[in-house]
């Protein structure tokens, strides 16, 4: 049994739960309510209605290089450019973003610095540049950073290897799938395949990680729903981790998923999950993250009133210095939140999460999984409403299950030894 507030779940005997099916079977809201009282499982209240105010900046994005060497077919930042010239961040405006995280970190100890794109080591001098500044002063000030980089692995080396292992970098490589059907997706720009360079390009990192991870992002679109055959060629390949993320939202609307494609998207990763499951109980590693992400957020008892913290202690910063809600948000005026010379704009900012708390979302509210889903990718929702809600629930319905035996049979997974 699920208790949506704070996300609780409970082992139930058949009384109970016959108990609960007649209840719910005649809509009596009134004796469910009387129910979890009697058997002190009443509503704890965790999130109310106020939406979070004024946080501290924990993590910023910065649009390093706002160009790209690859036309995507559905990329959200219409081939790196984001729908306005071509152009690099100058170094100055990222230390400049840099010295905005660290001042409005207020409190917190954690910080992170994501490089994106565009491609991002199309402007990789000021992306090094300003690592070793950002580093230089979160060890003058005694605060823990971590630096992360999403690449199309075109244009990286071996001396990006030996950068990233030394920083600590969590590497994300975008490959939609093997050969071929990568090369569909992800061309570059004069329409030749990418796939074989991105792999050459890659094996230094995946030979030399041990401070830096190496993870693979499969974008999952009607053309490459294979996730099973994917994610086990990038596992032999020697990424750290492999996940997928379905395109819900491209500027032309190319490859969006439609109910059709979602639903065989579903089957596909209900499958890696049983994979991921049947290697886990057998002593084996199978680093499916979407699976092993949502298992440790069910057990923590995850539940959020936003899907993400874009908006909030999270934003992005474009190439000329503008602030935005997160990296989707760049040189869009329905995700601006200020500049790097005024700073953040707070009345936008709490106007924007007291209208994008998930109690102010319909059909969110009163759905079951509003708070491990978060009412959906800021984003994705405002370009284009909620078409995979019926996906997200049949997902976090088949990893509810499954968290149930494996915590029967490997809570070590959970509980690791010391």
């Amino acid at each position: 049994m699920l208790i949506p507030d704070g996300s609780r779940i409970y082992k139930i005997d058949k009384n109970i739960h016959q108990k609960l099916e007649e209840l719910l079977a005649n809509n009596d809201q009134a004796g469910i309510d009387q129910w979890l009282v009697e058997n002190d499982l009443q509503s704890l209240g965790q999130i109310d209605d106020k939406p979070v105010t004024d946080p501290p900046l924990t993590s910023i994005s910065l649009a390093i290089a706002q160009k790209c060497n690859l036309g995507c077919s559905y990329c959200y930042a219409q081939e790196g450019g984001f729908g306005v010239k071509t152009k690099n961040m100058p170094l100055e405006k990222a230390t400049a973003a840099v010295d905005l995280l660290f001042a409005q970190n207020f409190t917190a100890q954690k910080m992170n610095i994501a490089f994106l794109g565009g491609e991002p080591l199309a402007n990789r001098e000021a992306l090094k540049a300003v690592t070793i500044y950002a580093n230089e002063r979160a060890e003058a000030e005694s605060k823990r950073i971590h630096f992360s980089i999403t690449t199309n692995g075109t244009l990286l080396t071996e001396h990006d290897a030996d950068f990233f292992e030394l920083y600590g970098f969590s590497v994300t490589v975008s490959l939609d799938g093997v050969g071929e059907v990568h090369d569909r997706l992800r061309p570059f720009k004069g329409g030749k395949g990418s796939y074989e360079r991105i792999i050459r390009n890659v094996e230094p990192l995946l030979a030399l990680q041990k401070n830096m991870q190496v993870s693979a992002r499969v974008t999952v679109t009607p053309g490459n729903l294979h996730l099973k055959e994917t994610l086990d060629e990038l596992i032999r390949l020697g990424f750290h981790s492999v996940g997928f993320s379905p395109m819900l939202s491209s500027p032309g609307g190319n490859d969006e998923m439609d109910s059709d494609s979602l639903g065989k998207m579903l089957e596909n990763m209900i499958a890696c999950g049983q994979e991921f499951e049947k290697k886990l109980v057998a002593g084996e590693r199978y680093p499916f993250s979407n699976m092993s992400i949502a298992l440790k957020e069910i057990h923590r008892g995850t539940h959020r009133p936003y899907p993400c913290g874009a908006g909030a202690g999270y934003l992005g910063v474009s190439a000329g210095g503008e602030l935005a809600a997160c990296h989707r948000f760049v040189e869009n005026k329905k995700g601006y939140f200020g500049n790097l010379t005024d700073g953040i704009d707070r009345e936008i900012q709490r106007a924007w999460l007291t209208e994008r708390h998930v109690h102010r979302q319909e059909p969110c509210k009163n759905c079951w999984a509003r708070y491990l889903c978060g009412g959906g990718c800021h984003h994705e929702v405002i370009s284009r409403g909620r078409p995979a809600c019926d996906y997200i629930r049949g997902w976090l319905h088949y990893v509810l299950q499954a968290y149930t035996r494996i915590l029967d049979q490997r809570p070590d997974f959970f509980y690791p030894e010391p």
